[in-house]
């Protein structure tokens, strides 16, 4: 074979070679089994505003926050390619020059002076937790790296490194040491902040700057004159940043709304992030708040708050307890604005409001608070002492149960079941069966229920079922509970009471309420915009002698209503509906409460038979005694409808004696009222 020939077939020979070594090459990097490169991150809960309220760690313990570069501050992003990879931008995954670089500074120096591993090696080190001490694991990051450039772009390479680099203890990302580190996110870093998030992942454990103060600044020192050579930042500002001091310590990741926010990803546990309507200073506030009131409190007492807008619905703030661990006497991890118990007196308002609407009562109509029986049930007011007539308005001033159960028994418990049902109230009655009681709190609520109730009273009576994840305002239309004027006149009967000592008057229209035995301390009240609820008690519901609402729920709900960050709004003027005159001028049904059947009730003060009760069974020999309650003397007495008795003065009466069976005995007063029981005499 001639020369030139044997020349043109070693050359086809070589580019045969070579063609078939770039083919394999292909396959080989074609056919890696690359990590996982969608990583698990904490779940995020934010506030309305898109602020961070709470964040978990993953499933191993480490904080790994979702990050894109677009929201990390772009010098940190200059700095760290610029130190770490300054062709990111140009090579494919291996950077020659940077491998001859580090090749030749290792001969000349005798020891490794930098390393050659671009920003896509790293990643895949970081996806795999591979170390470097291997050429094994320096070649499988190679092959990786290659990989991951043919199947990713740069900005999702630039991504798996920021979220995936180390930066001391459990955490990993950007985000994550900028929360933890500095306490801010990563959207605005100082050139000081930045260099040392740059210096940090290349050893995170010897440089941290809470336990390697001086290994961490002279990490940062290098980052920030490196910076300045390559002319990324000016000697001015790392004269600056050289003199910002170091992170003492990590901060906390924020946990507020613990309760919530727990309920929020148990609801939707695939959701990555949960965006809910509270505000994150006003819920900061409030914990603060409940903490701080629980110190003063014995040891076992748990407390709670809801602050609602009412006008959307919206909740703006939660706490479940003053505390959330599991092994405190106070049973913190309770969410105790979803615990059902015994609302006590707050429901009155809506029992008055039900009233008003039915013609059963206006705010100035006389109502007798005295003694009174249903059957079985004889209620008495908190004091056990009886005020006689009084104004409707002012018996709910000062929460008298009489009056109430008065107007309960008119309406009946079952509408009043209905209408808290329609306030979007989700109530538990005990033995399914609605008697008086639930006037007086015998059915069970949650803190949220009373909040929504009190809500729809300032919302003119129209109900706004509360929310707390954004976008999910109530689609169904609103029920409206009671009238626009039904619901003004409680609400000025509310605005009139005197709050605590050192509170503000004339801004909130609120109630207070305690459960039967003292287990439960409520306090709620409203102005034109939001509505507070307070509960305090022992979570496991036993009694706490002496807790009053007024005494202990009533001064923190005008603390945390004063916590509210916006101008209190003025509850509105009386709708042009409302009837607002003088007792004198009201109509004269409406004068005094006497109920719908009082034209067939006999009056207060008409006389009653005390003895021999109604349907009594006697064995007496000779005459039959008798005793008359109210009435005007004189009396006269029949038996079987004959006089036996006329003219008598006194109450306690002797009548004569009475055949063996069934009488009717009756009593007549000096104006003609009378009274009548059927008795049996028993034969001797």
């Amino acid at each position: 074979m001639r020369r030139p020939d044997r020349l043109i077939a070693c050359v086809a020979v070589l580019l045969l070679a070579v063609a078939t070594a770039r083919d394999f090459f292909d396959q080989w990097i074609a056919a890696t089994d690359l990590p996982v490169l969608i990583p698990e991150t904490s779940v995020e809960v934010r506030d309305g505003d898109n602020r961070l309220l709470r964040v978990y760690t993953v499933a191993d313990g480490r904080w790994r926050l979702a990050v894109q570069p677009e929201r990390v501050d772009r010098s940190y992003i200059d700095m760290l390619i610029a130190y770490e990879d300054r062709r990111f931008y140009e090579h494919g995954g291996v950077d020659p020059r940077a491998v001859l670089r580090a090749a030749g500074q290792a001969m000349l120096n005798g020891r490794v002076v930098s390393g050659g591993s671009t920003l896509t090696m790293q990643v895949a080190r970081l996806l795999e937790e591979s170390g470097t001490g291997s050429w094994r694991g320096k070649l499988r990051q190679v092959r990786v790296a290659l990989a991951l450039e043919r199947r990713l772009s740069k900005e999702q390479i630039l991504t798996l490194y920021l979220t995936h680099a180390p930066y001391g203890g459990n955490l990993e990302g950007v985000r994550a040491a900028s929360l933890a580190w500095f306490g801010k996110e990563p959207w605005r870093l100082t050139p000081a902040q930045a260099a040392l998030l740059v210096a940090l992942p290349q050893s995170p454990k010897a440089r941290r700057p809470d336990r390697h103060p001086d290994a961490a600044r002279e990490a940062r020192t290098r980052v920030l004159n490196r910076m300045a050579t390559q002319q990324v930042i000016g000697d001015e500002v790392v004269a600056a940043a050289l003199t910002e001091p170091l992170p003492a310590r990590r901060q906390a990741f924020p946990a507020f709304a613990p309760h919530l926010a727990d309920r929020a990803r148990d609801t939707a546990p695939l959701d990555g992030i949960h965006r809910l309507t509270l505000d994150l200073a006003l819920q900061r506030d409030l914990e603060t708040l409940a903490a701080s009131t629980l110190r003063k409190l014995p040891q076992d007492l748990s407390l709670a708050i809801v602050i609602a807008d009412h006008r959307s619905g919206a909740v703006l703030a939660s706490v479940g307890s003053g505390s959330y661990a599991k092994t405190d006497e106070r049973q913190g991890y309770v969410d105790m604005t979803r615990a059902h118990r015994s609302p006590g007196s707050t429901l009155k308002p809506l029992i008055y409001g039900m009233a008003f609407d039915r013609g059963l009562a206006h705010p100035q109509t006389l109502i007798n608070d005295r003694p009174v029986a249903f059957g079985n049930y004889a209620p008495q007011n908190f004091d056990g002492a009886f005020r006689g007539e009084l104004p409707v308005a002012e018996a709910l001033r000062q929460s008298l149960n009489i009056p109430v159960v008065l107007l309960m028994d008119e309406i009946g418990p079952a509408h009043l079941m209905d209408a808290l049902r329609r306030s979007g109230a989700k109530v538990k009655l005990p033995g399914d069966q609605a008697g008086l009681a639930v006037a007086l709190g015998g059915v069970g609520v949650t803190l949220t229920d009373l909040v929504q109730l009190y809500g729809m009273i300032a919302n003119g009576g129209q109900s706004v079922p509360l929310h707390w994840r954004s976008g999910e305002g109530t689609q169904t239309r609103p029920a409206q509970v009671i009238s626009r004027s039904a619901a003004w006149q409680v609400s000025d009967i509310l605005g009139s009471l005197a709050p605590p000592p050192g509170a503000p008057s004339g801004r909130l229209a609120y109630k207070t309420g305690t459960s039967y035995g003292h287990r439960d301390a409520w306090a709620v009240g409203y102005d034109g915009a939001h509505v507070v609820g307070v509960w305090i008690g022992r979570p496991d519901g036993t009694p706490v002698p002496g807790a009053f609402g007024g005494d202990l729920a009533a001064p923190v709900l005008f603390e945390a209503y004063q916590r509210i960050r916006s101008d209190p709004v003025l509850l509105p003027p009386p709708p042009p509906e409302t009837l607002i005159v003088s007792t004198a001028e009201l109509p004269q049904p409406l004068q005094r409460f006497t109920g719908r059947d009082a034209v067939f009730k006999a009056a207060p003060d008409a006389p009653k038979l005390i003895f021999p009760p109604d349907g009594a069974r006697l064995a007496v020999a000779g005459g039959v005694p008798a005793k008359v309650r109210d009435g005007k003397p004189p009396f006269t007495w029949l038996a079987n409808g004959a006089p036996v008795l006329t003219g008598a003065q006194t109450r306690e009466v002797m009548l004569p004696s009475l055949s063996a069976g069934f009488s009717d005995l009756s009593v007549i007063d000096a104006s003609g009222r009378s009274a009548s029981v059927t008795i049996r005499i028993d034969a001797h």
